[in-house]
């Protein structure tokens, strides 16, 4: 939704607020900010009284009340985002016949696994950003399908690899890993991810969609309003606490082949290994999330820069919690490891942990309760020929 200065839309009806050209006065703050005042009014009733703005507040009202609407509105601010930085790159021309260096020819691809701490760890991304000089882009799937159709496929992979404009580029989603040699791409982006032991985050996801979290407390859940608790769900075998719902963690790194989404597959599991290993620059995990962003900004500081203090003092390192969760019981965690959808899972999940923690302790040091990183420790030497 484009947007005068004074933020007032046009009165043109629904469907053509895209007539209005951009402003430089306008930016996206500005447009969350009125966005979300409209919100109130929404939630308050419209306006009765005769004033200029009440017939858009109405409008908006029941634009946004549409199961569409929310949709509409991320997609407005992302089309005005995206607008802006590209006016703001080509105030001095064209950048596509500028070769870039070769620290800011990077993508990093976080393709975050649902309810494995992604938020947090998202947040300290945007907010380096600006600092450390790069940009962060949410990468938003219809319905948080993990699987992109081939021709979105293809898409994708060109913007990230050819869009100069957004690089270096942080993207992140929850997607599924997709190998970029396939189509033939020169250069590769970095993958990285955080995995979490795959019953505690079951656990966290079904309270989540209950309930919700403390980072969007008044948005209404899909399951809001079933009081159930994960014990009772597992005892009356429900479907949302299945063993079959467990499979997530497999699939999203082996990637976009059917079989990765073959409930219980061996093939999907070692595919999954594999990947993790040979595309993956580093997996952390849930429960040493700290760790996993100080090894970050020891090997990439072009992106992670001061994200190991911002953890440890920030206001948003533990920003999402999910609300009224209640631990399941001994019971209920022995039914459910009985499962061999779990068994698989779990090894991939200890496999995953072995590699980060071998990879750690070959990167750090402790002294005295604190981990510090290890300085380089090779060197170069018999260079020949020598240099007259």
């Amino acid at each position: 939704m484009a947007l005068t200065p004074c933020g007032v839309p046009p009165a043109t009806g629904p469907g053509h607020f895209s007539r209005v050209p951009p402003c430089a006065a306008c930016t996206p703050g500005m447009i969350k900010e009125l966005i979300d005042t409209l919100w109130g009014f929404c939630r308050r009733g419209c306006p009765r009284q005769p004033w200029p703005f009440s017939s858009f507040v109405c409008m908006f009202c029941e634009i946004m009340g549409s199961g569409r609407g929310r949709c509409r509105e991320e997609r407005a601010i992302a089309r005005h985002e995206v607008r802006e930085i590209e006016q703001r790159h080509t105030v001095d021309g064209p950048r596509q016949d500028v070769a870039l260096d070769e620290d800011d020819d990077v993508v990093i691809i976080y393709n975050r696994v649902p309810k494995t701490a992604s938020t947090s760890f998202t947040n300290i991304a945007y907010d380096l950003c600006a600092k450390n000089k790069y940009h962060v882009l949410h990468i938003n799937t219809t319905k948080n399908n993990p699987v992109m159709s081939l021709q979105d496929q293809v898409r994708f992979v060109k913007n990230v690899t050819s869009w100069k404009e957004m690089k270096p580029g942080f993207y992140h989603g929850h997607i599924s890993y997709l190998d970029f040699a396939k189509f033939g791409v020169k250069k590769k982006p970095i993958y990285i991810n955080v995995i979490r032991d795959p019953i505690e985050r079951l656990v966290s996801y079904y309270y989540f969609l209950r309930f919700g979290d403390d980072y969007r407390p008044g948005l209404r859940r899909r399951k809001q309003g079933d009081k159930k608790t994960f014990d009772e769900c597992v005892a009356a075998g429900g479907s949302d606490c299945a063993p079959e719902k467990l499979w997530l963690q497999i699939p999203f790194f082996c990637g976009h082949s059917s079989e990765c989404w073959n409930v219980g597959s061996r093939w999907a599991l070692e595919q999954a290994k594999y990947n993790l290993i040979n595309e993956y620059f580093l997996v952390g995990v849930t429960e040493e999330l700290e760790d996993f962003i100080m090894l970050l900004e020891a090997a990439l500081p072009r992106f992670f820069r001061g994200a190991t203090e911002l953890y440890r003092t920030g206001k948003k390192s533990h920003l999402r919690k999910t609300t009224e969760k209640k631990l399941p019981t001994k019971e209920t965690i022995a039914k459910l490891q009985q499962s061999e959808i779990w068994k698989m899972e779990n090894e991939f999940y200890e496999f995953a942990l072995e590699q980060f923690q071998f990879v750690r302790a070959h990167a750090v040091r402790e002294k005295d309760g604190e981990l510090y990183i290890l300085a380089q420790n090779f060197f170069y030497e018999k260079i020949y020929p020598k240099s007259n």
